[in-house]
């Protein structure tokens, strides 16, 4: 994610009814700082009262400050369906999904917040940022470019705004964006744009000065390990890359990108049950992606598990026909099942994919 937005979870801490003695004993311990204690007394005024939205929320909350964010969620849900159109309590819900890495639930559950308190501007940046890390850099460009048009002085939309456009090609825009940045003085910010720029250009040497000196500048920058680490792979030192990527997803356990370059890496380098945890935690922030599910696949084939990759390639290859190193894995999948016409079948798609992709090559050559 490209900012990280330090949200605390809102308490619903509603006192204009008198609430009972275990509650208010349960919110002030809360508010001291017990959290702990703070739990126990929520769960035994539930205990009681299972359906009072408030305490629900509170417990929630107060179980997402101690990380059990999966326990959280729970809460949070159970309190929506006493009170649906709860914003600041479906708020608290999609910072719970945001903080366990769950970040195509987290956009889900902040675009219904956004859309019922557009005048917001947390649920608004949240929303960008998860936007971001799923790559659906347009998406965040059309929200947050009205808002930094209005807001020019705050620096996280801006930051938004500079990485989504500069990580959708759009260079020259993109360049503006950083000048702005720019004109506070030099900044990890501003040479973490300058640098994904860069490497977007493919000018790999250009973009690995600026992300080493973006790490110099701010070592706690989001993002600046993981595009630092990519920018090493490019310039032939891996080892160091390896290095850059575990110190991403330290800072992010959750970053998509650098979860899966190190999955790949440790991978190559027969860490195999590192590279699987790797490639767990980007199938969390996103289930769905073929790339992701594709590593998780050859994981499971170097394992032995066969049958567990064949399912998972023939899915990848239904949703993405056109992934040809998905067709290549399959084809030696069907191979070791003895299973040949599949496999045949398989090999063709590849040469054909190839042939296509040779042509195109070659179209464009002659263009030039």
């Amino acid at each position: 994610m490209a900012v990280r937005l330090i949200a605390c979870a809102m308490l619903a801490f509603s006192l204009s009814a008198q609430p009972d003695a275990t509650l208010q004993q349960a919110i002030s311990l809360h508010q001291s700082g017990d959290i702990n204690g703070a739990i126990e007394a929520y769960k035994k005024y539930l205990a009681a009262r299972p359906e009072n939205p408030i305490a629900l929320s509170n417990l929630g909350a107060a179980l997402a400050r101690a990380g059990r964010y999966d326990d959280a969620i729970v809460q949070y849900r159970h309190a929506l369906k006493l009170q649906p159109d709860n914003a600041p309590v479906e708020m608290n819900l999609g910072l719970a999904y945001y903080k366990a890495g769950r970040i195509e639930t987290a956009a889900a559950t902040f675009e219904r917040v956004h859309a019922a308190m557009p005048r917001d501007l947390q649920p608004a940046l949240l929303l960008a940022d998860c936007w971001l890390s799923l790559g659906k850099n347009k998406q965040v460009i059309q929200l947050v470019e009205p808002l930094a048009k209005s807001q020019p002085d705050d620096l996280a939309l801006t930051y938004l705004l500079g990485t989504a456009l500069v990580r959708d090609g759009q260079a020259a825009r993109g360049q503006l964006v950083i000048d702005r940045i720019l004109r506070n003085g030099d900044s990890a910010a501003a040479r973490l744009l300058l640098g994904t720029t860069k490497l977007q250009a493919h000018d790999d040497p250009a973009a690995l000065a600026d992300l080493q000196k973006a790490v110099e500048l701010d070592p706690k920058l989001p993002d600046v390990y993981a595009y630092y680490g990519q920018a090493l792979l490019r310039t032939g030192d891996t080892p160091h890359a390896i290095e850059a990527l575990r110190k991403a997803t330290e800072a992010n356990p959750y970053d998509f990108d650098a979860n899966l370059l190190l999955a790949m890496l440790l991978k190559q380098d027969n860490q195999i049950d590192a590279a699987l945890v790797c490639v767990n935690r980007a199938l969390l922030a996103r289930p769905s992606d073929v790339g992701a599910r594709y590593q998780l696949a050859t994981i499971e084939l170097h394992q032995g598990k066969v049958e567990e990759a064949r399912r998972e390639l023939e899915s990848v290859a239904r949703q993405s026909p056109t992934f040809k190193e998905a067709h290549v894995a399959l084809a030696t999948v069907y191979y070791r099942l003895k299973r040949k016409a599949e496999g045949d079948r398989e090999r063709a798609i590849v040469e054909k994919l190839t042939a296509e992709t040779q042509a195109k090559q070659q179209q464009g050559i002659n263009i030039k």
